[in-house]
């Protein structure tokens, strides 16, 4: 009975076994971190924590769910949807830019009708982005000439898409900008078509700043400065990684045990932005420790599907969503140790449910899509050379 199950869950859940892995384990810490976490808030709320990890076990299921589709799905099939990804992130990013719902002074989320939700715009955009220039670079990294060549496939996406998101969420614009000049990086693309985007970004952070100056409610440059300013000049880092500073440091090596975090009480969105240092606050420098291992161990297998692929789009796909995954997530962790200043990122697979869960999700499921072909490739060779061996043996 036992092996039957194995072989059916084996026979269900190819792909690379340690994402599967890193996946049950960013679920289980979140459950764990988000029932802790959200205590302070069921208080406020005079509400019961239950029902928040009521909520988020469904949210979480939900996504699951996505991820086992696009696990399912066969990965080339993104490779022909990608261009109609853009074009539809593109003109919902100018909406959320100009009629999108104000929360805490940013312009991020667009409302969903009859269902009474908010669906942040950018988490799309940005895997529409990150698929749209897996394609690209892997049809035109061997015969990119000239200016247009590179200027239209490659560079002009980025500029556009990142510039829409940069207004109201500059941190993940920057994010998404880094990862996609890893892309190319790691694409072989020329370095001066790098160095050229490299310019574009400059040019484009450069025009939204005096554009802020001029139109402060769209560009959110006195924010910017605030927490440039916070980082640099206060010694304290501000009230909020105070508290994390806080948090980190009576967690010491193993923690005071799950549920017992005092300064879930005091740090704000300890569900979301700061989930990190409640994780250490409650299972120490171990617990710290193993979230970012995962993350680490993500990049690595996700590097490792890409020396394995035989088709580049599959290559530069895994690997630009698994740098999707991993680097905000070290953003977020960064925040709470005071290296880098606030950004308002969520820790991602960890954080409480929202469209940031479930595109990582969906981006887990695209990834395992990637490694589930790549085995299927490898035992395949396998057993062409075992036939090999076998009429070799014969004659």
């Amino acid at each position: 009975m036992a092996t039957a199950i194995g072989h059916t869950i084996n026979r269900e859940l190819r792909g690379d076994k340690a994402i599967w892995v890193i996946v049950f384990l960013l679920t289980l810490a979140s459950l764990l971190a988000v029932y802790s976490s959200s205590g302070s808030m069921a208080f406020r709320n005079n509400t019961y924590t239950e029902l928040y990890l009521i909520k988020h076990f469904i949210f979480i299921s939900f996504g699951l769910v996505l991820m086992y589709v696009c696990y399912k799905t066969h990965y080339m099939i993104y490779n022909k949807l990608a261009p109609l990804l853009v074009l539809i992130s593109i003109p919902i990013l100018l909406y959320t830019l100009f009629f999108g719902i104000d929360v805490n002074e940013a312009r991020r989320w667009i409302e969903i009708p009859v269902l009474d939700l908010t669906f942040q715009t950018s988490d799309f955009a940005k895997l529409a982005l990150i698929v749209y220039l897996a394609r690209s670079i892997s049809q035109k990294q061997d015969h990119i000439k000239d200016f247009n060549t590179a200027f239209v496939p490659l560079i002009l996406p980025v500029i556009v898409i990142c510039g829409l998101i940069a207004p109201s969420d500059l941190s993940t614009a920057m994010l998404l900008f880094a990862t996609c000049v890893l892309m190319m990086f790691i694409g072989r693309v020329d370095l001066k078509y790098i160095a050229l985007l490299f310019g574009f970004g400059i040019l484009l952070l450069s025009l939204l700043i005096v554009l802020g100056t001029f139109a402060p409610d769209m560009v959110r440059v006195g924010t910017w400065i605030s927490r440039v300013r916070e980082f640099f000049y206060d010694t304290d880092g501000g009230y909020q990684i105070q508290q994390a500073k806080i948090a980190i440091s009576q967690g010491e090596w193993f923690g005071v045990g799950p549920g017992n975090s005092v300064q879930r009480n005091f740090l704000p969105y300890p569900y979301a932005d700061f989930i990190y240092a409640i994780i250490c606050e409650e299972y120490g420098l171990f617990g710290g420790f193993t979230i970012i291992f995962l993350y680490f161990l993500l990049i690595w297998r996700s590097t490792a599907i890409v020396t394995k692929s035989p088709k580049a789009f599959g290559a530069m796909l895994a690997i630009g969503l698994g740098l999707n995954i991993a680097v905000p997530a070290f953003a977020n962790i960064a925040v709470s140790l005071d290296l880098v200043p606030v950004t308002g990122l969520t820790l991602p697979m960890v954080s409480m449910g929202g469209t940031s869960l479930l595109f990582t999700c969906v981006s887990f499921g695209i990834i395992l899509s990637v490694s589930k072909y790549v085995e299927r490739v490898r035992e395949h060779k396998m057993q062409l050379e075992e036939l090999e061996n076998l009429n070799e043996s014969h004659h």
